[in-house]
């Protein structure tokens, strides 16, 4: 029998998470066994409880989480690139084939549909130990710190993305809508990359700490309502794009409002409710809309390479009980807390 860790799990009956003692699972021949340092909760998590995603869990309980960082403990057969002690992360969908044209893509796409979303379809990483196939993963610079990187693989990764896909140049105007857990990350990228930045949020904290982090303006959209107004005037124009970190669905009715004409719409965030849009606004180019999310492998290294040599953090609360889960997801759902949350486990520091 194997020996036993602690993970916290999502119960597919009660519709709740619960911290559970399970075997440490054993490597496939493609895996690698992480000893976890941090894993960190993403706001897509809570789709579990909303029933919002159609990636059920197969089974009655799953372990939650798709963000981590961790050293390799142990490594699969057929595992190449990797060795017991190495510092690593990886991205939240293994078992794809990584060659195909929808693994081009994301790894849910694979042809073989064999691609299974950690704290989904197949165990996450809010576990002493976790899996992750070795072809979702890769070892960190030796320097790195491994607690503030475990956000970096969900939330750093489509943040990054998310500005560089916005392809503007230098000096010219991202609204940035929505500053808390992955948009405070986009503001720093977006600086780093010489973009002037529109901070809009409904919390005067997190415009504060946008301000601090680089933004170059910023709006509160509750408290104002001439804020697409002025940004129209300061910008001559209008945003060249707009990237909705948001879960509000009424972010996204007022986004179109802050882009000049032919502005690009960023859809990051995931609200509860299907979001509606004016066909004949796109069809006339009055803005346009594109969407983007952590992805795939290949373009998993350049943002946690861009990341470390910037020095771009998130803003990070830990915890260092995994019963801890508890009050993170409180502190999530309420949307009372800024920045990501983590769980540290330090007998693997």
């Amino acid at each position: 029998m194997n020996p036993l860790m602690r993970a916290a799990q999502y119960n597919t009956s009660t519709n709740k998470v619960e911290v559970n003692e399970i075997p440490i699972p054993k490597p496939g021949d493609n895996d690698i066994l992480i000893q976890n340092v941090c894993a960190s909760l993403c706001h897509s998590d809570l789709m579990l409880f909303w029933g919002h995603t159609a990636e059920k869990p197969p089974m009655d309980k799953v372990t939650i989480g798709h963000e981590n960082t961790g050293i390799v403990a142990a490594i699969g057969s057929k595992v190449a690139g990797f060795q017991v002690g190495d510092k690593v992360g990886c991205l939240g969908c293994s078992y794809a084939c990584y060659d195909c044209e929808g693994c081009g893509v994301h790894n849910l796409f694979c042809k073989e549909g064999t691609g299974k979303l950690h704290g989904f379809t197949t165990d996450g990483h809010f576990a002493e130990y976790s899996l992750s196939d070795a072809r979702n993963a890769m070892v960190l610079p030796h320097d790195i710190d491994m607690v503030s990187t475990a956000p970096l693989f969900c939330a750093g990764i489509t943040a990054y993305h998310a500005v560089k896909q916005c392809n503007l140049e230098p000096g010219q105007w991202l609204a940035v809508i929505g500053c808390g857990g992955l948009g405070h990350l986009a503001i720093q990228y977006a600086k780093a990359m010489g973009i002037k930045v529109l901070g809009i949020d409904i919390s005067d904290a997190q415009l504060e700490s946008a301000k601090e982090l680089g933004a170059d303006v910023t709006y509160n959209s509750l408290n104002d309502g001439n804020y697409t107004d002025k940004l129209t005037i300061l910008t001559e124009g209008g945003a060249h794009a707009a990237a909705v970190f948001s879960a509000s669905n009424a972010a996204y009715t007022t986004a179109p409002g802050v882009l000049r004409i032919n502005g690009l719409l960023m859809v990051v965030g995931i609200p509860k409710e299907k979001l509606s849009i004016n066909a004949l606004d796109i069809l006339l180019g009055k803005y346009r809309i594109q969407g983007v999310s952590s992805g795939t492998p290949q373009r998993m290294r350049e943002p946690i390479e861009f990341s470390h040599q910037h020095g771009i953090k998130p803003h990070l609360t830990t915890f260092c009980n995994l019963d801890d889960i508890h009050t993170m997801i409180e502190l999530m759902e309420s949307g009372k807390t800024a920045g990501r949350l983590g769980i540290l486990f330090p007998s693997s520091s």
